[in-house]
């Protein structure tokens, strides 16, 4: 009996053991131990010349666009020229029959020399007449007349000449020519047509692609706004370069060609609300065709002491406000309230609340609070890093010594 009672003293006083040093130790499976100072990727905000540009949506225009139609009734006996090629100012570019205005052409050229001939005796006559009148050998009427004959004679002769230019003018007109050059479109009418001089249906239609217009839209509300930001004196005028434009493409790639600033619309549009800039571009390789949509890059601007910061290292607090968190000198994060202005690319610029040479944390914030102390090292942009790793992959390996 005593053996057993000692027995369960024994245990029992390990069970007491153990329990005690359970409460006072950690027991498995609870949280790790707590971690070193954590690291932070942090840039230092410096003031650069930033130039601001819009992006507006637009459509091409041709710099010149014309409607060929023709200026006399007839029938079309030949197009002379290819569908979709350029063609040059005063090329033909139908033949209508010119028959009959040849005929009345003709015609007119005899009835000017018939009224030419006829001239000439009525003006030798009232000539005749007028010495004859000085010596009272014929009477002042019979002088009257003939010289009243020769006015209207002369008369004949000039409308008989605006007649043979008219006649020669219509059978010009047969000759159907461009207007302008540049790109010529689909013919609406073949050969055998007939087609009148006031007909609404254009034959075909020339268009000149090269150089090429851009219309685009900017709200009349931003055009206040930057006229503001340049009295102030916030953003200047960047010369020169102000008036130069690049282009965007429907696929998103980019015009290799500049194009400039031609001028902007003095009426806002009503329903839009919206003013009409338009841009001029060279287009030697009809690249650019009418109506296709297109966006815009106008430079606006420039801020000398415009302070950028990355996009990433900016996140909101609970009204929706934007924060930052800035390394003082003590290595410890401060909590700071700023203000944007836009975004220029990926990044922001900052308004108010950050200084030029201030210690910015981009990177490694997963556990940042405001007072913690953290680990400094220079913050590298993923598409620098990215780079970098690439270069030194394609960089040839050393020889390696051999003994």
């Amino acid at each position: 009996m005593r053996h057993l009672s000692a027995s369960r003293s024994t245990l029992t006083a390990a069970i007491l053991a153990a329990a005690l040093l359970s409460a006072c130790g950690k027991p498995p499976g609870g949280p790790p131990p707590a971690q070193g100072t954590p690291e932070v990727g942090v840039m230092k905000v410096e003031a650069q010349q930033v130039v601001f540009s819009t992006e507006l949506p637009g459509r091409t225009v041709p710099f010149l666009i014309a409607d060929v139609r023709p200026q006399v009734n007839g029938i079309i006996m030949a197009r002379k020229f290819r569908e979709g090629s350029e063609v040059k100012a005063g090329e033909a570019l139908y033949q209508i029959d010119p028959a009959i205005y040849k005929a009345t052409h003709d015609s007119n050229i005899a009835a000017l020399a018939k009224v030419q001939a006829s001239l000439k005796t009525t003006r030798l006559k009232a000539d005749r007449y007028k010495e004859l009148s000085e010596i009272q050998a014929v009477s002042k009427q019979d002088y009257d007349d003939a010289d009243a004959s020769l006015g209207q004679g002369e008369a004949d002769v000039a409308a008989a000449k605006a007649n043979v230019e008219t006649s020669k003018i219509n059978l010009a007109y047969t000759r159907v020519t461009a207007p302008i050059s540049g790109r010529i479109g689909k013919s609406g009418v073949t050969a055998g047509a007939l087609v009148t001089a006031s007909q609404a249906t254009a034959l075909a239609t020339i268009q000149q692609l090269d150089p090429i217009y851009v219309d685009v839209t900017q709200s009349s509300t931003a055009m206040l706004r930057l006229k503001q930001a340049m009295a102030s004196g916030e953003l200047q005028k960047s010369g020169a370069n102000a008036a130069k434009v690049r282009l965007m493409l429907e696929d998103g790639s980019a015009y290799p060609i500049e194009g400039t600033l031609e001028f902007s619309d003095v009426t806002v549009d009503q329903d839009t609300g919206a003013i009409t800039l338009r841009a001029v571009f060279p287009n030697p390789k009809a690249d650019l065709l009418p109506g296709m949509y297109v966006r815009a890059v106008l430079q606006e601007g420039v801020k000398e002491q415009g302070l950028l910061i990355p996009q990433q290292a900016v996140s909101r607090d609970s009204t929706g406000k934007p924060t930052v968190y800035v390394v003082g000198a003590d290595n410890k994060l401060e909590l700071r309230m700023i203000e944007t202005d836009r975004a220029v690319g990926d990044k922001w610029l900052v308004r108010s609340g950050l200084q030029a040479g201030e210690q910015l944390a981009v990177d490694g914030l997963q556990r940042a609070s405001p007072g913690a102390e953290v680990k400094v090292v220079p913050w590298t942009p993923k598409a620098q890093a990215a780079a970098a790793s690439t270069q030194a992959a394609l960089a040839p390996a050393k020889p390696t010594a051999v003994n």
